[in-house]
């Protein structure tokens, strides 16, 4: 969906150039509807000149350049906060493409490869739009939490759409819907691997049944350039909110896509690399830079995939790694109480490849110890 107004040039130019001409025509020949009819071409004119501007929030950008600022979440029933963001608004028309990191604020990777983008991506010699949100969810970034607000105890990533009314994670997904998922052609959320994941890197890639949507949506896996993609082939919810980022913007027939690159809170280099490369290959595979899109060879395609929670609160201790190949009923971990007495194993439901095991003792009732998929054929 786009909504960003688009103009003719050559229009702009030639109402230009009659607003020049009347405005020098004799004051004895202009008569009260000729001046009415130059104020109305004047107002034109500006109306065309600023229909080109981008705005999100109170950020507003002129074709040809890049700004960065803040869109406030306001205070509601309890704290407000202020969303980073940087638009960088091409002199060349073409796709708005929101890329947004930090919706787990202890994923740092992203982030850092949003602030290399923005330093390096020149918007002279792009076309179309990019939106980024450098930090989506600040309290949790500020306030150093896997999975969870400080401020309400919420996993942003499950609480789209939002609410305006809501609490700040609410109205923080309510502005992200709002503000840029509505503006954006194609859509990618940006993670890293939280602070407890030890994480192989891979791209969630859905599948919606829609063939050209999901033509697109593929388009965007391949070309972010990770050699491991799960096909989410379920719907994510059956009724009521979207829940997730990508769900949100599928919804509303964006292609999306949610990519994991790092682990366990770090930001080491190449993960953060890993990220950058594949913003700058979506962008040539978009042509919104003119650049040759690098095939992506040798992808694993995995499919099926399960995250497995904890039965009960504990300290886990994994016996596997991401990344590894592990066969039915094979002890991915071990669940042990305080005291280090062994409480249960976790065991692989199936064959198949550990996209994730939880790499830090503390473990919830309920909350993830690993995510395992299959090996597609394709």
């Amino acid at each position: 969906m786009r909504i960003t107004p688009r103009n003719d040039a050559l229009s702009l130019k030639v109402l230009q150039g009659l607003a020049l001409s009347l405005s020098f025509i004799d004051g004895q020949i202009m008569a009260p509807l000729s001046r009415l009819f130059l104020f109305w071409l004047l107002n034109a004119v500006a109306t065309c000149a600023s229909a080109d501007d981008f705005t999100v929030g109170d950020i507003t950008v002129s074709r040809g350049e890049q700004v960065s600022g803040f869109i406030t979440v306001p205070e509601g029933i309890d704290e407000a906060t202020r969303i980073p963001v940087t638009i960088a608004h091409g002199a060349a028309h073409g796709p708005t493409l929101a890329l947004i990191a930090g919706i787990h604020g202890y994923e740092y990777p992203p982030i850092t490869a949003l602030q290399a983008l923005r330093a390096r991506l020149d918007p002279a010699i792009l076309s179309g739009t990019v939106i980024m949100v450098h930090i989506a969810n600040p309290p949790s970034f500020f306030g150093r939490t896997i999975y969870y607000s400080p401020a309400d105890r919420k996993n942003l990533n499950r609480v789209f759409p939002g609410d305006p009314g809501g609490s700040v994670s609410q109205r923080i997904a309510h502005l992200l819907t709002t503000e840029v998922i509505d503006r954006a052609d194609y859509l990618i959320d940006l993670h890293g691997g939280d602070g407890n994941e030890a994480l192989r890197p891979y791209v969630y890639m859905p599948v919606t049944g829609d063939a050209i949507l999901d033509a697109k949506i593929e388009g965007l896996a391949v070309a972010f350039g990770l050699d491991h993609i799960v096909m989410d082939t379920g719907p994510q919810h059956a009724a009521g909110p979207s829940l997730f980022v990508d769900q949100t913007a599928l919804e509303r027939g964006i292609p999306a896509i949610t990519t994991e690159t790092g682990q366990s809170g770090s930001n080491d280099p190449y993960w953060v690399g890993l990220a950058e490369q594949g913003v700058w290959n979506v962008l040539r595979h978009l042509d919104m830079i003119a650049e040759e899109e690098v095939a992506n060879t040798g992808t694993t395609w995995l499919s099926d995939y399960t995250v497995l929670n904890s039965p009960q609160s504990g300290i886990f201790r994994a016996v596997t790694k991401d990344g590894y190949v592990v066969t039915e009923g094979a002890v991915l971990g071990v669940l042990l109480d305080v005291f280090g007495n062994e409480l249960t194993a976790i065991r692989a439901p199936f064959s198949g490849i550990v996209n994730y095991v939880i790499s830090t003792p503390p473990v919830s009732e309920g909350e993830p110890v690993a995510m395992i998929s299959k090996i597609a054929n394709r």
